[in-house]
Parts: structure tokens; sequence; C-alpha cells
């Protein structure tokens, strides 16, 4: 793959991802480390037009998109079936979902956002990068419909409002998975008491920022 972006950093990322693997509890195949890198590189390249991310240093976004989200494929829920079906709301230019694609190709991914070019920018990146368990959406959630067994956001600033758009569309068994910096505070789940939840703190390897997930099940 030509990298245009990142071509002076490539060889490192890959080497980096492999180093960081066992903290990442995964296992990276070439191919897997290839999409990786070319969803990276396409991430800078398009930005400019596409307006998909604020960061443009390579080594910032290897960093804060790709390991940011990598380290959360690890702890994304356990299901004892097949054909796992996983919605990330206000997706952006597919953080985490493209993450997740490439992780679990097992699984069904369906990316959505309401902002059209980004949703353009991930169904391009299904296309080069052979992804094809997941599906961009370009809609509001509110005029969705689906059931889906995980519904991950990295987006919303309230787990009240994201658990409030995501509740319609979980399965009865499913997960609600929230992106975090800082542990949310008591306060933060007073409208919560229906749910069961759990907050596991996550390390993102070369990132000093606190980070965890919030699970929320029925």
């Amino acid at each position: 793959m030509t990298y245009h972006k990142i071509s002076t950093h490539a060889k490192s990322f890959a080497d980096e991802l492999q180093h960081f693997a066992d903290e990442l509890h995964l296992t990276f195949s070439d191919t897997q480390i290839t999409q990786l890198l070319g969803y990276l590189d396409n991430l800078l390249l398009w930005t400019k037009a596409y307006n998909l991310t604020a960061i443009t240093s390579p080594q910032e976004a290897f960093v804060k998109h790709i390991l940011d989200c990598l380290a959360v494929v690890s702890k994304l829920p356990f299901f004892d079936k097949t054909d796992i079906k996983v919605l990330d709301i206000g997706t952006g230019a597919g953080l985490p979902a493209v993450v997740i694609a490439i992780m679990k190709p097992d699984w069904h991914i369906t990316a959505l956002d309401s902002n059209g070019k980004k949703v353009r920018f991930i169904r391009q990146m299904a296309g080069e990068l052979s992804l094809p368990n997941i599906t961009p959406v370009a809609s509001r959630i509110q005029d969705f419909a689906g059931q889906f067994d995980v519904i991950t956001s990295r987006a919303f600033a309230s787990l009240d409002d994201f658990v409030n758009l995501a509740t319609p569309y979980l399965n009865a068994d499913g997960v609600l998975y929230a992106m975090k910096g800082k542990a949310p505070m008591s306060d933060d789940l007073t409208n919560l008491t229906n749910w069961d939840i759990r907050v596991e703190p996550i390390c993102v390897p070369k990132l000093g920022d606190e980070r965890c997930v919030v699970y929320l099940t029925k």
C-alpha cells in the first residue's frame, strides 16, 4: 500500500502495533496492520477537504485515534453467539467503528453519523480496505431503525443523552458501551438507577490521559 501522509512513519507505526499487542490484549495480522495504517493515512489525507479530524500530526493521530480505539477492542462485551451486531452512534470519521470492524471481522458494524461527508469517507474506506462487515449510514439516530447487541459511543459528553438515545435500539441482552475520559461521578449516574453499570479503566499506550469504558446493561 502506498501511504501519502504517514509514509515516513509507516514502518515505525507497524512495529509499535506489534510491540504494544500484549498491552492491548490483541493480536494483529499483517492484513489488519495494513488496514489500520491505510485508514490512518486516509484520515489525514482527506481531513482538509472533509474536516474529519482536528489532529494533523501523524504521530498524534496514531496515538489519539488508532491506539485509543484499539485499547477498547479487547474490552468489548463477550457474546456466546455469532453474528454480533454493533451500532456506533456519532461515529464521525469512523472512530471507533472502522477500528472495531478491522479487529472484529466476524462482527457486523453499523457506523452512524448525520454528517454526510464523514459517512462518504467511511464508505470509501470500506471499499479500499476490504471491510465488508461495516455499513456506513448517514442519519440522525432519531430517524434510524434497527436492533443491536452492542451500541458504542466515543462522542457523547453525557451518559444520560447516550442512554436515552441508544436504548430503543438495544437488544434485551445487549450492552451499551461508552468510551469516556475520566470515570463518571455519582452525579452522572443519578438518572440511570434502572441500569447495571460497570466502569473499567483502560490504558492507552503512549497516552498519559485517563481513559475508561462504561458498560450499561438493562
